[in-house]
This record gives C-alpha cells, structure tokens and sequence, in this order.
C-alpha cells in the first residue's frame, strides 16, 4: 500500500513553497525574511522576558561573530548542551548564519555518552551551562572541540521560578567565555557573509536508527525548511500564533516543529527551561499558548496535576503529541477533562521530525484488528509505503514495514554510507516500524522490528545500557528490554544474572547505571535469574524475556 498526499498546502506561510520546492534557499533567508516582515514583533519569551526578532537577529549577529573569531566556520559542528532557554535559539541561528552545524546534545548525557557523540561528529565547539563546565572540561580533554562557552539558564528574566532554577548562584564562566558577555562584546558586530546552500548540514542529531550504536543524522536546510512548510500549513500555525517549547531542543521534535518553525514565521516561541508540567501548564494561560508538539509523557503528567482546567487551554487552536503513539483512552480522557483534542504525529530524526500527523479537526480511527489509534496521514510532498521483506509494496490493509520518502528524509548519516545504503536504500527510508495503511490513507502502526526501546519519546538502545550494566564487578549477564508503560510508553526493565560468589542488589544496579547514563535510559527495574534465556549459539533471547504479554519471562526471579 502506497500513499502519496502529492498536494500542495492549502495555506503556506508568506515566503515558502511547498515540499522540495518550498523557498527561500536558507534557515538564513527565511530567518531574514521573518525579520524584515515584523522586525518588532516578539519572537521569544522566557518567563517574564521578551525578545523582539529584531533583538534576536542583532544578539545572534554578534554571538556568531565572537564564534568566526574562535575559528569556526562553514560546515563546522559545534555542540549546543543546554535546555530550553532563549539562549538555545539564539546559538542555532549564529551557527546557521556562520555556515555551520548544530550539533544536538542531551543535557542528561554523561561523560561516556557526551564524549562518543563528539568524537564521532568531531565538534570543534561547545555551548554549556554554566553549572557544567567543571564536568565538561573534563569530558572533552583531548577531543576534537578546541572551544567551550557557558552560559546561566538565569539570563533573559528575572522571576526566578525554584521550581525550574534550584538556585539563583551564578558559577564561574568556562575559558573560552559567557555567551552574554560575548554578545556584548561583539555588540553591532556580524560575520563575513556566507551562501548557505539547501544542501548544507543545519542540525546533526544523533539517533540509534533501526540499527546499531548512535549515528548523526544530517539534517539538512532544505530538510528543515520543507518541514517547517508542510507542518505550518496543516497544522494551521500561523501570524500571531503563540508556540510553546514542550519537547527539549536537543531533541529533533523541540528543535524542528517548535523553535524552527517558530522562529521562520511571524509568531513568539515560548520557552521555560527543563520540562515542569506545573510551569507548563501555566505557560499556556500566561502566554496564550496556540500550538506545541510535544510526548505523551509531557501530557499526562500535566493531566495529573489537580489544578489544571479547560482554562488552560482556552487558547489552544491544535495539541499535538509525537515520539510515541497514544493509547485511543488517553486521548479521549484529555478531552473529556479539557475539551482539547490530542493530535498524534510521527516522525524520526531521519525525516527531519513530523511527516505523518492527524489535520486538525479530525479524529484519528482506530485500527480495530489491533486497537491501535492512527498516528494520521502522510504530510504533504510525503510517499508512506507498506512494503514486505524484499522491498516490494503490499496491499492496502496488510502489515509490512514502514517506507518512508520526501524532501524531509535526511540525505544520509555522518560518516557512515553503509548504514545510510541499508537503511536509505535510494533515498527511501526503512523505519524498522510495522504498519498498517487504510485505504483512506491513515497510518497505523501495529508493532516493531527493531529492539530499540521507546521511553517517553526518547530511543534507548538495549545494548548501550547493557555495557554500562556490565561495568559492575558482579554482572556476569544482562540483556535489557522494555516493557510497556501507562505512563512512558515503554520502561527499560534489565535481567542480570550475577558471578558465582559476588552480590548486588536492585537498588545498587540501578545507581551504577543511573551514574553512566542518562536518567530515561537507566533501568527501572532489574530482576536477577539465574541463567537468562539463549539460543543454541549462545545468544541471549531478548524476545522471550520480553515475553508474549510484555510480563517477562515465567523464572522466578531472585529479588
């Protein structure tokens, strides 16, 4: 089964086309475009601060001169290791105008994890927070990255929320200086001009793929720029519109469909540090929040919360949820509670985030064989395909494996053309997720060929936690798998079996890995067998641990 929306947008935002054609050439000339249109009009807000496009434009100016003057330049990649704050955006468009590339990095990653992923990338920058410089500077000791700028997540307000700033205690600036005292600095200063091609690299954001260890997925300004186009249009964002930063930057759903798409159309990005759902839930009121993407996990944590009311989100046009399919109870629980409608959408880091989304005003259907709620329908200038194992289409109506194809699928990854040849054969993108198309056009996927976990929106890959669980002294086996989740998704639940004559327990296992990994990809659980599951070669059963019910295996465990 083949669908091809083909069509252009009924509505594009002044300035673009659409798909492959969709104009200007550049984030750059789009970002310029937004200026000259509303120069005054506000572009971010940040608790009780504002920025007008025109001060965003001048400060990223000047941030990316004082940048050219480290010695970076076009086609360099240079890490951006902070939260959501105003000063996340500002580094984006500094690197843009620059000619190089944003380098995506998770605040939760720890050293290992920090150090492979700027190896690979060979970043010669680094943009922390000021608390992190300490760590970092250790991290990076002999790597590739010649430069490291800090900054305090206190700039740009004054309200001092504690339930986002544990303190207001300003640390000490990393060598190579503070991103304000820079822009200060370099005040009225820009960059010696650069031709950005549609080709050129914006974002490398690292994904696990459907395969193997972590790879850079390059996401190009033609990528992004087609992106911001298609989702603009059918998700009806538009002038005016007010679109709050829920998913984290780092993370190709914050960094594509809300800062992106908001900063290249006339409408105010709002943004409050690391995800709280109480500080969320009153940005929406406070603000007059239109539109945001953002986990499931996000929602019902806000869902949770006693005080919260369709007063909300008097103001919401369109919610919309990724990462992670969502259960048809849960969406209708939201709207019985808020009168707002929960969108689904789906994408990947390799299309470059959402390429199949529920339009607004619909509902999505419910795949009745399964029970599983449509993640929607292929964006405009999308081709979404249900092929089988060699490739070839299938019938509507008939699982196989999800094919992706479009301006929004990322030319490749970062160094590695053989993973991109088996997992982009001709451009077309094998997602490694099993799916089911209607013939109405809706998709819905029913399962998964990979053993990548999915927690809150978040990839985990079982081996990665596997190393770090084989760390400890007492680990002889360990295979990890995830089980589903009302809340997340999916948990990362770990099997151990320990070396004859040595201990450990739960507890100790899961602050021996919470101490090498981040926070999502650490185990919740661990339960101990004796011997885990094999096969005749000796290779670890990971489907029998999942087992049929997602229960686990029927040993009895230790603890």
């Amino acid at each position: 089964m083949t669908v091809n929306e083909g069509r252009r947008p009924d509505a594009v935002p002044d300035g673009y086309g659409a798909g492959a054609d969709a104009a200007p050439g550049s984030l750059v000339a789009a970002w310029k475009a937004r200026v000259a249109k509303n120069p005054e009009g506000t572009a971010l807000r940040f608790f009780d601060g504002a920025l007008s496009a025109r001060e965003v434009d001048e400060a990223s100016d000047a941030l990316a001169a004082a940048f050219e003057a480290r010695g970076t330049g076009r086609g360099d990649r240079v890490g951006v290791y902070l939260q959501n704050v105003p000063q996340y955006t500002l580094v984006l468009l500094a690197l843009w105008k620059l000619g190089a590339t944003a380098l995506g990095l998770n605040p939760m990653y720890r050293r290992r994890e920090l150090r492979r992923i700027i190896e690979d990338s060979g970043a010669v920058g680094v943009v922390c927070a000021d608390e992190d410089v300490h760590e970092t500077l250790g991290t990076l000791a002999g790597s590739t990255v010649r430069w490291l700028v800090s900054t305090s997540a206190l700039d740009y307000q004054s309200r001092d929320d504690p339930r986002v700033f544990a303190t207001t205690r300003r640390h000490a600036p990393a060598p190579d200086g503070d991103l304000m005292a820079l822009i200060g600095e370099f005040e009225g200063r820009a960059p010696s001009p650069v031709e950005t091609a549609r080709d050129d690299v914006a974002f490398l954001t690292y994904t696990s793929g459907t395969t193997g260890p972590p790879k850079g997925a390059m996401n190009t300004h033609g990528n992004v720029l087609s992106v911001v186009a298609t989702c603009a249009s059918w998700m009806g964002v538009g002038d005016g519109d007010v679109v709050f930063a829920m998913a984290p930057l780092f993370h190709v759903t914050g960094a594509v469909v809300n800062a992106a798409l908001s900063l290249l159309t006339d409408t105010t990005l709002v943004l409050t540090g690391r995800f709280h759902p109480e500080v969320a839930l009153e940005a929406f009121a406070e603000h007059g929040v239109t539109y945001t993407i953002g986990s499931i996990t996000a929602y019902n944590a806000i869902y949770e919360l006693p005080q919260a009311g369709p007063e909300h989100f008097a103001s919401a046009k369109a919610l919309y949820s990724g990462g992670a399919p969502i259960p048809p109870a849960t969406v209708e629980r939201f709207r019985e509670r808020f009168g707002v409608y929960l969108h689904n959408g789906y994408g990947m880091t390799e299309t470059t985030s959402a390429v199949i989304a529920v339009p607004p005003g619909s509902r999505a259907p419910v795949h009745l064989p399964s029970g599983t709620l449509s993640v929607g329908r292929p964006l405009p200038h999308v081709t979404a395909r249900v092929v089988d194992l060699h490739g070839v289409p299938v019938p509507g109506g008939e699982q196989g494996e999800l094919e992706l194809s479009g301006p929004q699928v990322v030319p490749g990854y970062w160094g590695k053309p053989e993973a991109t040849r088996r997992t982009m054969p001709e451009g077309r993108l094998r997602t490694g997720d099993v799916a089911v198309i209607d013939e109405q056009g809706w998709v819905y996927l029913v399962d998964r060929l990979k053993d990548q976990i999915n927690v809150s929106g978040y990839k985990v890959w079982p081996r990665e936690v596997e190393d770090a669980l084989y760390e400890h002294p007492a680990v002889l086996e360990a295979a990890v798998v995830g089980q589903p989740d009302a809340y997340r998704g999916e948990t990362v639940v770990a099997y151990v079996s320990l070396k004859a004559g040595l201990n450990a327990t739960a507890e100790e296992l899961i602050a021996f890995a919470r101490d090498r990994l981040a926070a999502y990809k650490c185990p919740r659980a661990i339960h101990f067998l004796t011997d885990l599951p094999k096969t005749q070669s000796g290779k670890i059963r990971r489907a029998e641990l999942r087992g049929g019910d997602g229960s686990g295996p029927a040993t009895p465990a230790k603890d």
